[in-house]
C-alpha cells in the first residue's frame, strides 16, 4: 500500500512539476557581428552571391549572448538555439518559465510538443526486385542524365535524419568515399561528428540518391554529388522529436554549403492540426522556405498518411518553397495509397512531384532490400534536382523547383496525389515542357462534354478503371485496383514514361480541385461530364502529354429551353 501511495504521488508531482520544451524568443541581436569568410563555407557565399543577396543577413548573426546566459541561468537547460529565429530553445518548470517570460527582451514563448514521422513502411511488395530496381531510375529517365554524363557533380545535397550506419563501410557508397564526397557530418544530439550508427533510415535515404548496387546498377541518380549528413532524430523515443535540431540542421547546411536538402520527415503535434498545414505557421515550415529565400532547395516527403487518419500532407512539406514529393506505386503506375494527399490547409497545390514510394535501397542489416515510403520518393527527387542543377548551374533555386515541375510527365495536369507528376530527363536536357501533339478532343454535345481520343493515338487498355477522389470535398478514398506488372518488365522503357491513363480533374475558376480521376481507356469516349450539374467549373483532361481545359456553361439554346 505505501509503495502504491509513493507512485501516485511520483505520478502527481511528475504532473505537476514536470519539465517541458519551449522555443523562447529574443528580441533583437543589438551589437552582434559576423565575418561571413570564417563562419561560412565558401559554397556558401558563392550561393549567396548567385543569389543577388547580402554576404550577411540579419536572420545569419548570432544570438546575443548576454541575453543567451541571463535565460540559461533561469532554467535548467538550453537545449538548442536558432540564429535565423532569434531563439533558444529551453527545458523548463513552470515557475522558471514564469520567471523567463519577465526577461525584458524576451517578446514571446511557445511550447515545443512537435511529433516526426518517418515516411517509411516495413514490409512491402515483392515482385522482381531486379526490375523494380531498374524502374525506380528509368521511370526518371535516369539513363538519359547518366549518358550526357549528368551525375550531380559539384552539387551539395544535406540529408537530415536518424542515422547512417553503412555508409562509412558498405560496397554501395565506396565510389562516395573514394572520391572524399562526405564533406561534414554532425550528430545533433551527441554534439559530435560520428553520424555512422544508430537508425539506418538515413543510409537508405543516401542510397536513393547515390547509392550503387555491386552488380554497377544505380540505386539514385546523383552519384557524384557532394553530401552533409545531420542526424537529427532519436528513434528510441518513439517519434518524440527535438524540433530545433531540424532547425539548426538546416542553418548547420546553409553555413557549409549546401545547394539542396533532403528532409523525409512529416511533423505534427498536438499543438497544431490539419487547418495549420498552411506552409507559415509551423516553424519548421518557416524555416524551409527561410532556407529557400538563402538558395537552397528543400525537398521533402509528403508523408505516408494517404490511407491513414490524418491524410495530408505535414509541416514542413507543406512550405511554399518546399519541393513536397508523393509516391508512385511501380506496379499501376499512378499514385500509391499510402502517399499523403494534398492540397494545403490554405489551398496551395501539394505534392509538387511524385516518384516511386516503393524501391530497392540500402540498409545497413539488410544491405539491398525492398521498402517503401515517399521517404524514398524524395531522394530519389533530390537526386534528381542535384542532376538538373549541373545540366545547368545558373539555376536560382525557385528557377529550379519550377524547371523540375515543368519537366514532369503530367505537366501543366496536376491534381492532388500526383502532383506534376514524375519529372523526366529528356525534358532537361531537350528543355521540353509541353507536347504538340493533340492526343484528344474536347466535343460537347446534348448538354454533356466529351473528352474522344484521337484515333492515331488510341490504345486499348482493358485493365480496370481506376478512380481517385479529392479528400478535400469529403470523397471516397482511391478504389483498389489489380493491374498487371508490366509497368516494370524489362522491354517497356516507353510505356514506363507513359502509363496508358487519362487524367481528369474538376476544378473551380480560383483553380481548386473538386474532383479527379484516372482512367483506363477501353473505348474512344473516355469522359463524359453533365455541363448542368457542374455548371461554371472548369474540366481538365491530360492524355500521353497533352492538356486542354474548358469551361462548363450552358449554351444559349440550353438556356433559353430552360427559360421556357
Amino acid at each position: 500500500m505505501k509503495f502504491a501511495l509513493l507512485f501516485i504521488l511520483i505520478l502527481i508531482g511528475n504532473l505537476l512539476f514536470s519539465q517541458d520544451k519551449y522555443w523562447v524568443f529574443l528580441s533583437d541581436k543589438e551589437g552582434e557581428t559576423l565575418d561571413p569568410y570564417v563562419y561560412f563555407d565558401l559554397k556558401a557565399i558563392d550561393r549567396r552571391i548567385k543569389h543577388g543577396l547580402p554576404l550577411v543577413e540579419e536572420s545569419d548573426k548570432p544570438i546575443r549572448q548576454d541575453y543567451y546566459h541571463q535565460v540559461l541561468n533561469l532554467c535548467d537547460t538550453i537545449s538548442g538555439h536558432s540564429r535565423w529565429f532569434n531563439a533558444v530553445a529551453v527545458i523548463a518548470f513552470p515557475e522558471q518559465l514564469t520567471q523567463i517570460e519577465t526577461l525584458p527582451f524576451v517578446t514571446k514563448i511557445v511550447p515545443m510538443v512537435s511529433q516526426s514521422h518517418f515516411a517509411e513502411i516495413t514490409g512491402g511488395l515483392k515482385p522482381g526486385q531486379e526490375s523494380l530496381l531498374k524502374g525506380q531510375i528509368t521511370w526518371l529517365e535516369g539513363e538519359k542524365f547518366k549518358e550526357a554524363n549528368v551525375t550531380g557533380k559539384g552539387v551539395r545535397i544535406c540529408i537530415i535524419d536518424a542515422g547512417f550506419p553503412g555508409v562509412n563501410t558498405a560496397l554501395e557508397f565506396s565510389h562516395i568515399r573514394k572520391r572524399k564526397g562526405i564533406i561534414a557530418t554532425w550528430d545533433f544530439h551527441k554534439n559530435k561528428p560520428d553520424v555512422y550508427k544508430f537508425n539506418s533510415h538515413g543510409s537508405t535515404v543516401l542510397s536513393c540518391i547515390a547509392g550503387i548496387s555491386s552488380g554497377g546498377q544505380n540505386i539514385g541518380l546523383a552519384t557524384d554529388a557532394e553530401f552533409l549528413l545531420a542526424r537529427t532524430e532519436r528513434m528510441l523515443k518513439e517519434g518524440l522529436s527535438e524540433e530545433e535540431d531540424w532547425l539548426m540542421a538546416v542553418e548547420w547546411a546553409d553555413k557549409n554549403g549546401a545547394d539542396i536538402i533532403n528532409s523525409s520527415l512529416g511533423y505534427t503535434t498536438s499543438l497544431y492540426f490539419k487547418e495549420n498545414m498552411d506552409g507559415h505557421t509551423a516553424l519548421i515550415s518557416r524555416a524551409a522556405n527561410l532556407a529557400a529565400h538563402k538558395g537552397i532547395l528543400v525537398v521533402n516527403a509528403a508523408g505516408n498518411e494517404g490511407d491513414g487518419y490524418w491524410k495530408y500532407i505535414a509541416a514542413p512539406a507543406d512550405a511554399d518553397s518546399v519541393l513536397t514529393v508523393g509516391g508512385i506505386n511501380p506496379w499501376t503506375g499512378v499514385h500509391t495509397s499510402f502517399s499523403s494527399y494534398g492540397p494545403t490547409a490554405d489551398m496551395r497545390m501539394k505534392p509538387n512531384v511524385a516518384a516511386f514510394g516503393h524501391v530497392i535501397a540500402y540498409g545497413a542489416k539488410t544491405g539491398l532490400h525492398e521498402t517503401q515510403g515517399t521517404s524514398f520518393s524524395s531522394p530519389l527527387i533530390a537526386g534528381f534536382a542535384a542532376c538538373v542543377l549541373q545540366h545547368d548551374t545558373t539555376l536560382k533555386v525557385m528557377d529550379l523547383f519550377h524547371k523540375i515541375e515543368e519537366s514532369s510527365n503530367l505537366y501543366p495536369y496536376f491534381d492532388y496525389a500526383h502532383g506534376f507528376g514524375v519529372p523526366l530527363a529528356s525534358n532537361i536536357l531537350e528543355n521540353k515542357t509541353l507536347s504538340e501533339s493533340k492526343t484528344f478532343d474536347l466535343k460537347i454535345a446534348n448538354d454533356t462534354v466529351y473528352a474522344i481520343i484521337d484515333s492515331a493515338y488510341f490504345e486499348l487498355n482493358d485493365q480496370v478503371v481506376i478512380n481517385y477522389h479529392s479528400k478535400f470535398a469529403g470523397k471516397s478514398a482511391p478504389n483498389s485496383m489489380h493491374i498487371a506488372d508490366s509497368f516494370l518488365s524489362d522491354d517497356s522503357n516507353t510505356k514506363q514514361m507513359q502509363p496508358n491513363y487519362v487524367y481528369y480533374k474538376l476544378s473551380d475558376k480560383a483553380g481548386l480541385i473538386k474532383d479527379y480521376s484516372i482512367i483506363a481507356p477501353n473505348v474512344f469516349t473516355v469522359v463524359k461530364i453533365p455541363i448542368r450539374n457542374n455548371l461554371g467549373q472548369v474540366l481538365t483532361v491530360w492524355y500521353k502529354g497533352y492538356s486542354s481545359s474548358i469551361e462548363l456553361i450552358q449554351t444559349k439554346v440550353e438556356k433559353e429551353a430552360k427559360d421556357e
